[in-house]
């Protein structure tokens, strides 16, 4: 059993669960993974939490959410949902069933496509990047993050808040402003460290110049049950 936290947004919870089923082996409704979803979206937005350092609520809201999955039969969590990645760490402390850490297995999975990559583009909400999750696991790597210019970055933010999170298909004109940058600054890839921007990639099909970290927490969690389709 598979627990998802979602909510944090609606959408990006529907285009995991969809990314799911549409990337799991099976022929019939028993053959697919039996999941407990919480579209928790009364959760406080993250961002705004972490900007402000008060955190605690959310913290308490999102362990008290992991605790009960696990209680009730869940032997995994993903949570679609970059920024909150910032508590996985403090949250595995408490409980005993894995949490698929999106941010980890992204950054791995881009060392594997894309050899010799050197500078990569983080495209996150305010929070991810104050945190810096995704820079500390690219340094890791020995890659060197790239986060984008303040007014390029208030475009993504843009996009996030005032596009994707209101119900719209989100600007592309914006995006590729934002993508003209990371180029210009030699980024030789990026990856979409938001899933409100993986739902607008779901509008907006792209290159392989931007890797979707929602689209790796499918690939691990399909992975994980032993349910991916046969290459």
């Amino acid at each position: 059993m598979l627990g998802v936290i979602g909510g944090m947004g609606p959408q990006a919870t529907q285009l995991f669960l969809q990314g799911v089923i549409n990337n799991t082996a099976a022929v019939c409704d028993q053959q697919h993974i039996p999941m407990i979803i919480l579209n928790h979206t009364t959760i406080p937005d993250r961002t705004g939490a972490m900007l402000t350092g008060k955190t605690d609520r959310l913290f308490g809201m999102l362990l008290e959410d992991a605790k009960m999955l696990e209680q009730n039969g869940c032997t995994a969590i993903a949570i679609p949902c970059n920024t909150s990645h910032h508590f996985i760490d403090q949250m595995q402390q408490q409980i005993t069933i894995p949490i698929l850490h999106m941010i980890r297995e992204t950054i791995a999975q881009a060392v594997r496509d894309k050899p010799g990559l050197e500078k990569l583009g983080i495209l996150a909400t305010d929070g991810t990047i104050h945190a810096g999750m995704y820079q500390r696991e690219c340094r890791a790597r020995g890659i060197r993050p790239y986060t984008p210019s303040p007014e390029k970055q208030a475009l993504v933010m843009d996009i996030i808040y005032r596009e994707i999170k209101r119900g719209r298909p989100g600007s592309l004109e914006k995006f590729l402003e934002i993508e003209q940058e990371l180029q210009d600054e030699g980024c030789a890839a990026a990856v979409l460290a938001c899933t409100e921007l993986s739902c607008f990639a779901s509008n907006h099909p792209l290159t392989d110049y931007h890797i979707d970290a929602l689209d790796i927490l499918v690939q691990r969690t399909v992975q994980f049950y032993g349910k991916e389709k046969a290459k």
